[in-house]
């Protein structure tokens, strides 16, 4: 499309990118300003940067937006981009008014402080020995997913979505009531995945779709590839992108944990993105490098929210706090040195098992070191974006055993009734007061285990580990990405209740 002297629409919304290009910041900014407006509202982008030129039109092929018009006077330029397809906005030409926008956020954002530290600690009641618990994520009810796509693109207001969160965190206590867990989770309904949500908590950050990304990587072709490859719906996922310093001004699960209280009087598990998992995800050169200088720099800001966090959470009366360090198994098991893999979620590039080891142990300890240590554990597996089992990562814990070893927390969640884990006897090298969480059902199956091999299953870990020190839960989460879930709820629940009935069995 060539320029015109100027534009023949008026934009419902308009806002100056400077000399920003696609790879340093003015997606973001563009994504912050379309997501709240109802489709086919048009957006105004102007710019002086020459690559936008080109740039643009193809971020608006990518993801369905259609550019209108565009003009150039000198070095500025104006962009007029319809979200969605320009038919949608009607014979009169302005948008169908189906959803209210609200106004784009402010880029610069106020100096935040810390949320504050309740006034007294909650008592968290104990973990039983054979305790069965969920890893964490459950399938969204349909209305549940619909609103986290309406809250996060900005059209549905916070009080709203919190109220419907509320109701699908009931049917998830519910099912698992009825399937005997003995450690209750909220199925993280209110996240848009296990990781990413924290952009939504926290200051400085924001969720992009993972099909804005595809022009600020080295080989958009080939990561688009993977992409396919591997199920992952690049359209739906999206991705935190950092455009500001990382504050905590409110809490991260804190709201989570609370509302969960008020309906459940079970010992109740937190999950949240361990540091080096978050370091690995926040951190894109292409991104992140225009507020910080290095990987190491931003990884500081994340220890610290997330320390304040963890101390809030076991103020707050959670009875465990899980750190997910998945990420840790590409470090060890992809083969391939620097290669971009959408493993879990993180897109940086590794510098090689090694160093990433000793960097997420050292980032571990920083969170946890004094605090009660028994209440902390970290979970590991090998990928959970899809129930094909043929692209998950493969590998035993023998390459990670000695870096979970030296981690400061009281247990370990572990894959384990997947052939890919390898054996359990592996394990025996972690300390011996530490609480070992296997996993004796395979969330990917659609079929439920049979009760004996499920039994079978804890018998070998109590053999292995002693009674008091397992735990007993799914290889994994029922539903790590809200747009791409493992299971449906049946299954998970059916899946939970064997689990349950097998350690009933043996504990009696």
């Amino acid at each position: 499309m060539k320029p015109i002297s100027q534009h023949h629409e008026t934009p419902d919304v308009s806002f100056d990118g400077g000399d920003l290009d696609c790879g340093n910041g003015l997606l973001l900014l563009i994504r912050k300003h379309i997501d709240p407006l109802p489709r086919g509202s048009l957006l105004e982008i102007r710019s002086t940067e020459i690559s936008v030129d080109e740039d643009l039109p193809a971020w608006c092929r990518l993801t369905g937006n259609d550019l209108i018009s565009w003009t150039k006077d000198g070095k500025q330029r104006s962009f007029l981009v319809c979200k969605g397809k320009a038919e949608e906005r009607g014979e009169a030409g302005v948008a169908t008014p189906s959803v209210t926008a609200r106004p784009a956020p402010q880029v610069e954002q106020a100096v935040s402080e810390p949320a504050s530290r309740r006034a007294a600690p909650i008592p968290a009641p104990p973990v039983p020995a054979l305790a069965v618990m969920g890893m964490g994520s459950w399938p969204r009810p349909r209305w549940m997913t619909e609103a986290l796509h309406e809250h996060v693109q900005g059209r549905l207001d916070d009080p709203a979505f919190q109220e419907t969160a509320n109701d699908a965190v009931r049917l998830v206590v519910g099912a698992q009531e009825r399937a005997g867990v003995d450690v209750m989770t909220d199925g993280e309904q209110r996240r848009d995945s296990y990781a990413s949500f924290v952009a939504t908590r926290l200051d400085g950050c924001q969720l992009v779709p993972l099909i804005d990304l595809l022009p600020l990587v080295d080989h958009p072709e080939e990561f688009e590839a993977e992409l396919r490859a591997l199920d992952v719906p690049a359209g739906d996922v999206r991705h935190p992108g950092v455009f500001g310093r990382i504050k905590r001004s409110r809490p991260i699960a804190g709201h989570e944990l609370d509302f969960l209280r008020s309906v459940t009087d079970k010992p109740i598990k937190i999950a949240l993105p361990g540091p080096y998992l978050l370091t690995r995800t926040m951190w894109m050169e292409c991104i992140s490098e225009q507020v910080y200088a290095s990987r190491e720099e931003i990884a500081t800001d994340i220890v610290r929210v997330l320390r304040e966090e963890v101390v809030d959470l076991l103020d707050g009366g959670a009875a465990l706090i899980q750190l997910d360090e998945p990420v840790l198994s590409e470090v060890v098991f992809s083969g391939a040195k620097n290669k971009r893999s959408f493993m879990c979620g993180a897109l940086s590039e590794s510098l090689g098992p090694t160093h990433e080891l000793g960097f997420a142990r050292d980032l571990m300890n920083a969170v946890v070191d004094g605090l009660p240590r028994e209440r902390i554990v970290v979970h590991v597996c090998r990928g959970n974006w899809t129930p094909d089992e043929s692209v998950a990562l493969s590998g035993s814990y023998a390459p990670l055993v000695e870096t979970f070893a030296a981690m400061h927390v009281g247990g370990y969640l572990l894959e384990m009734c997947t052939p890919r884990a390898g054996e359990m006897d592996i394990l025996k090298a972690l300390p011996g007061d530490a609480r070992i969480g296997v996993g004796v059902v395979n969330q990917k199956h659609t079929e439920t285990e049979a009760l004996d091999d499920v039994m079978t299953k804890i018998r070998d870990a109590v053999n292995m580990f002693g009674r008091d020190r397992v735990l007993l839960h799914p290889d994994c989460g029922f539903a790590t990405f809200a747009d791409n879930p493992i299971c449906s709820g049946t299954h998970a629940e059916a899946k939970l209740a064997v689990i349950a009935r097998a350690a009933q069995a043996l504990r009696g």
